[in-house]
């Protein structure tokens, strides 16, 4: 077993029991996929880097989901699910074909180099990266100049405030609160990013 399989033991029913509410907490993520910078269309490619058993895609009716996970246990759980995975780490693994979007979610860190990882992404991205971070534990302005270093010039945000273990359906309101938003995010909770490149930008 790898260190990737950590949580070999929960993989089966990875998505069923990670979160308080399963729907609440991926159709939300879903939602800021498909809306937060650069909309998505129905039919573009969506690549979940890191994807654990793919349990994203139940949540993208309209797009064609894409997941990789290191974890063989992870995709074997996913494959059984037919959901569309591949074994393989988020720092090596290039898709034969461009994708719309690229998203990597509670994995940032697995980054080996964070700015080659980001290049590498951009090069194959075609609208968007979407990813989650912990502000708290990474300057916002320290993300920004990797992802324009990569050749995003375009960045969008939008807090996330679904809890993983908890089910508070209130706090969702919260999440264009301005200044309450952005206190809240000095205590609890993660930014959503959107990365991209604005019209004409190469």
């Amino acid at each position: 077993m790898t260190s990737w399989d950590k949580y070999a033991g929960k993989a089966r029913d990875w998505s069923e029991t990670e979160y308080a509410s399963t729907q609440a907490y991926l159709s939300h993520r879903a939602e800021i996929v498909r809306t937060l910078g650069p909309p998505l269309a129905p039919g573009d490619v969506v690549l979940d880097l890191a994807c654990g058993d793919g349990g994203l895609a139940d949540y993208l009716p309209e797009q064609r989901y894409v997941g990789v996970d290191a974890s063989e246990l992870m995709v074997d759980a996913g494959l059984g699910r037919a959901r569309d995975l591949t074994l393989a780490d988020l720092n090596d693994y290039v898709p034969p074909q461009p994708v719309q979007a690229t998203t990597i979610f509670r994995a940032i860190y697995y980054a080996r180099d964070r700015r080659a990882l980001l290049a590498q992404i951009a090069g194959y991205t075609e609208k968007k990266l979407v990813f989650d971070l912990n502000p708290r534990q990474y300057a916002l302005a320290d993300i920004s100049a990797d992802l324009h270093g990569a050749g995003f010039d375009r960045i969008d945000t939008r807090p996330f405030f679904v809890p993983q273990t908890r089910a508070l359906p209130f706090l969702q309101v919260l999440e264009r609160s301005g200044p309450l938003a952005r206190l809240l995010l000095r205590y609890r909770f993660t930014l959503m990013i959107a990365a991209s490149r604005r019209a004409g930008a190469s």
